[in-house]
Formats: C-alpha cells, sequence, structure tokens
C-alpha cells in the first residue's frame, strides 16, 4: 500500500496558543497575532530570547532566537508576553487527541508538530487534500489556533511541503512534484541545511536545491562529509534521515536532545548529559520503576554515531548516581569532535525494590534518594521550572530535557 503521510505543523505555536487562550478563555480583546509581538522572556528586564513571533513581527525582520533587545530595537513598540508552558502542553495534547481521531498512527515529533499516517484512509475520508483542509479547519474552530499541513508519499516532503506559504494552509509535495515544487527553491529552505551548510553549497556554485540535487554526490562527500550524502538525498527527495524516524519502544527509560549549538567542551557536555538524566529519573520515579543498566549515545557534526551502557551494582532511580554513570561513559565514548545530538538511556527496569549498598556507600544513595524525592514533590506542587540546579541558571541548556518527553511526562506542569 502506498505511503500517505500528513505534517501538522502549529502556526508560530508559543504565540498562537498563548493568543488563543487569552481570547477564548479570558475573554480578552486584543489578539496578539493581529499586532506586533513575541513570546519572550522578562519584559520588565529585558532578559531572554524571542521564542515565537507573530507575522506583524516578522516584518520587521524579528527571527526567532534573537535577543529582545535586539527585537526591541528593531520595533520599539513591540508587545512582548511572556511564555505559559503548562498552556502550551495543554494545547499540545489537544492537538494530537484530535488528530487520534482520524489517523491510525501519530508520530509526535516535536511538542507543535507531528506526523500522521494516511494510508488506507481514503475509503474514509475521502481525497487526502480535501480532507486535511477540514482537518485544519476542525483545528481553527474548537481549538483556537492555525495550522500548515503538509501531505506527501514520504515523511521528509511531508515536513518540507508544510513550510511552505503560511499561516492556515494545505500543501502538497509527492515524489513526483519535487522538480516543480521543490527545486526551484533557495538550497538554504532544504530539511537540515543550515546556514553555514548553505554558505558552503554557495561556495560550490550551489544555489537551488535543484542545483543540489544534480550535484556530484562525491565533490558534496568531499567538501560536507557524510552531511554531503544526507542533504543529497533529501534534495531528490529520498527519506534517508535518521532524525525523522521514530524511536522505537524499548523496555527503558531515555531522552535525547538535538543540542543548541555544536558542544565542543566537556563542560557543557556534561550540562547536557545532567539535563537529560533529571527527566530519565522524574519518569523513573513517578512510574516507581529503578534501572540497572545505563546507556549513551552521541551524533557528532558529521552525523557520526557512538553509543555505549555499562550495568550498575544495584538497579536505582535516583539522578546523580544514573548522571554518574553517564558521565564516566561519555568520558570513554567521546573522541572530542563536536556533538550535535546526546542522549541518556536506561535498561533493566524493575519495579522499585531493595538497594544493594556498597562496602564504602557511606548512606549517600538514600541522602541522594531524599533530595530527589522532596524535589519531585515540589516540583509536582509548583511545577517543574520552581526548582532547578545552579549549573542551570541562566544557562542556555534547559535543566529537563528531552525531545518531546514534557508532553509526555507524568504529572508534569510546565516545561522549560
Amino acid at each position: 500500500m502506498e505511503e500517505l503521510w500528513y505534517h501538522v505543523d502549529v502556526n508560530s505555536a508559543f504565540l498562537s496558543w498563548s493568543a488563543a487562550h487569552e481570547i477564548w478563555i479570558k475573554g480578552g480583546d486584543l489578539d496578539l497575532r493581529t499586532v506586533p509581538s513575541v513570546i519572550g522572556g522578562n519584559e520588565k528586564d529585558r532578559h531572554g530570547i524571542v521564542l515565537a513571533k507573530s507575522g506583524p513581527a516578522a516584518r520587521f525582520g524579528i527571527r526567532t532566537g534573537e535577543t529582545l533587545v535586539e527585537a526591541r530595537n528593531k520595533c520599539p513598540g513591540l508587545i512582548i508576553a511572556p511564555p505559559e508552558y503548562d498552556l502550551y502542553v495543554q494545547c499540545s495534547r489537544a492537538l494530537i487527541q484530535l488528530l487520534g481521531r482520524y489517523s491510525h498512527h501519530i508520530h509526535q515529533y516535536s511538542i507543535d508538530e507531528a506526523f500522521c499516517a494516511m494510508d488506507g484512509t481514503k475509503n474514509l475520508w475521502g481525497n487526502p487534500v480535501a480532507f486535511a483542509q477540514q482537518i485544519g479547519a476542525e483545528i481553527r474552530r474548537t481549538l483556537g489556533f492555525t495550522v500548515n499541513i503538509g501531505v506527501s508519499d514520504n515523511k521528509l516532503l511531508a515536513k518540507m511541503a508544510s513550510e511552505f506559504q503560511k499561516p492556515d494552509q494545505v500543501h502538497t509535495l509527492f515524489t513526483w512534484e519535487i522538480e516543480r515544487k521543490m527545486w526551484p527553491l533557495p538550497v538554504n529552505e532544504l530539511f537540515w541545511v543550515g546556514p553555514a551548510t548553505a554558505r558552503k553549497l554557495r561556495a560550490l556554485g550551489i544555489r537551488t536545491i535543484g542545483a543540489l540535487a544534480a550535484s556530484d554526490l562525491e565533490l558534496l562527500k568531499r567538501h560536507l562529509k557524510k552531511q554531503g550524502e544526507f542533504i543529497w538525498n533529501y534534495a531528490n527527495g529520498r527519506d534517508v534521515s535518521p532524525f525523522l524516524r521514530e524511536l522505537p519502544q524499548n523496555k527503558g527509560y531515555g531522552n535525547s536532545m538535538t543540542t543548541p549549538s555544536d558542544v565542543t567542551d566537556r563542560e557543557t557536555a556534561e550540562q547536557v548529559i545532567l539535563s537529560l538524566t533529571e527527566t530519565v529519573c522524574a519518569r523513573l520515579r513517578a512510574d516507581s520503576m529503578e534501572a540497572a543498566c545505563v546507556g549513551i549515545s552521541i551524533t557528532d557534526r558529521e552525523f557520526r554515531h557512538g553509543s555505549g551502557q555499562t550495568t550498575l551494582i544495584s538497579a536505582t532511580d535516583t539522578t546523580l548516581e544514573i548522571y554518574e554513570a553517564a558521565r564516566s561513559l561519555f568520558d570513554r565514548l567521546w573522541n572530542h569532535s563536536p556533538i550535535r545530538q546526546m542522549g541518556v538511556h536506561t535498561s533493566k527496569v524493575s519495579p522499585k525494590g531493595h538497594y544493594q549498598y556498597q562496602l564504602f556507600d557511606r548512606g549517600l544513595h538514600d541522602k541522594y534518594s531524599r533530595l530527589d524525592a522532596a524535589v519531585d514533590e515540589i516540583r509536582k506542587r509548583y511545577g517543574e521550572d520552581c526548582v532547578q540546579r545552579a549549573v542551570f541558571v541562566g544557562n542556555r541548556i534547559p535543566h529537563m530535557s528531552g525531545g518531546i518527553d514534557k508532553v509526555k511526562r507524568t504529572g508534569v506542569t510546565k516545561a522549560v
């Protein structure tokens, strides 16, 4: 059976969700989407960065990721609204619940986007493009925000299609439409081609996706190594991306994240490991489980992947014990290549039981366990961000990370 995928992407998610809540729930008059506005940090001290922007703000040249000071310099009358992470989790869940009524399989790719498998549904829902438009209209009518939906025969092209003209649009990009719809686009609009890669490609005379598709693969590999092979396949519409695959279900708890920038020093790498471990262990404790095996995975800038694991003397759910094991693995595994993605994983999980103390343990496990239990209770009552380790204060790396797990995490009230 021929594959059919929808990629559903919320338009300016954080800002749209805040705006819809202000109008629909609070009864406010101002729609943030219609004025120059952003979701950002503390408005009084103007710290933080732009997390999401409205269409009018974009016309002032405001970009996601720039500082609020830079954004205000471009638009002095800019409205800055604070993030409402608990609201965003609720909106994300509502979206996935709605999509689940129409698709036999949902792959949530991030908090504001998901792939829907729609193969075999034509007899149920009719023309896939017309039905995508119906879904978009239902989301707008019942949830109060808009989405773009890309329709294709593979995930990569569906994601590319959803990036076409916005907002509130449905676009197709089937394999047979690549030459007409995708190849004329600038090369920087291709999935996984960032500014640095785009500059290298332009230096080689490659300015469009079509030119990249027609390029010599060996030339690309010489200049861009493994990434050259990936993006050459993407330009030709081949869905070979390891970054769009759904992680298989396993008998363990794990998290991974693509780092905000390439990690080149041990201190930053350890912060990423600790951040991931915080989330993994919170999930273990919420389910009254503990793990006897810890693993770590690393993907570097050249897409080389490495992983390792170790078995613990006794199964545990404490953050510091699992972090120490993961950090030790990292020291043995890392070859100092710039890191793009990291993961911390646990396996050999079992219901929480008796801890096997080590000879020189000196009660550390009990102290760690009591500390984790106290922190879990405080976060459950007042929100995930009310307590965090000092190393993360003012840090670009969130104190609890890991893809979309904030949406799935038990008892979550806030996300970083």
